[in-house]
């Protein structure tokens, strides 16, 4: 008996010393875009936003794995253009954008494949966004309408595919978490409070990116 608890915590012991040995670190650059859903504003006021909005993401990611499990950690640090296209007052034409230093960290799980894992392997990944607002390309006879929230927050779950054990190609959709816009007004200074409290200047979107890791 005392051989057998000998030899099982021996095991436990390789195992946890093989676990970090065999983590794997990488690094690399993250392209994409992401497709906003906006808040419904139509028919509120003086504004008629476009629902959904394509735009561009760029930046560098780091993923930390323990290929025994397939458990693994990522995050990147990522720059959003993120265009914004409508009518106000009727019938002007406009477009304007936000910025954003977008830090998505996720909790992924990769999928090994016996045989092809080395050429594909999938996986799903989850976890929150934080997007801090750099700056507002937004014309003054609308941006004294909108007070943006500076802080974003939203909650990630996607899918991907790993090929060659470097590229990376991943889809996510993100729930808003906080509201997009913290007090939307009319030309008659009315605040639609009722409408924020229920929650819907919430934004979600749609992500897609392509990252090569080295």
């Amino acid at each position: 008996m005392k051989s057998i608890k000998r030899l099982f915590a021996v095991v436990i012991a390789c195992v946890a010393i093989a676990v970090p040995a065999s983590a794997q670190f990488s690094f690399g650059v993250k392209l994409g875009t992401k497709i906003n859903e906006l808040p419904d504003v139509e028919n509120i006021g003086a504004f008629d936003l476009d629902d959904e909005c394509a735009g561009f993401t760029g930046g560098v990611m780091g993923e930390f794995m323990l290929p025994i499990v397939g458990l693994g950690i990522d995050a990147s640090v990522m720059y959003s253009y993120e265009p914004i296209k409508g009518e106000v007052f009727g019938d002007m034409e406009t477009t304007f954008a936000n910025h954003y230093l977008d830090i998505p960290i996720n909790l992924k799980y990769k999928l090994t494949l016996p045989a092809v894992e080395k050429i594909v392997a999938p996986y799903i990944f989850t976890g929150p966004n934080f997007s801090f607002a750099l700056s507002k390309d937004i014309p003054d006879t609308i941006d004294k309408y909108f007070v943006q929230n500076p802080v974003e927050v939203a909650w990630n779950l996607g899918i991907g595919v790993e090929l060659f054990n470097h590229l990376q190609i991943g889809a996510s959709y993100g729930w808003g978490l906080n509201k997009y816009i913290d007090k939307y007004e009319i030309l008659d200074g009315t605040e639609f409070d009722k409408y924020i409290s229920n929650g819907n200047y919430r934004k979600d979107c749609w992500t897609i990116t392509a990252a090569y890791l080295f």
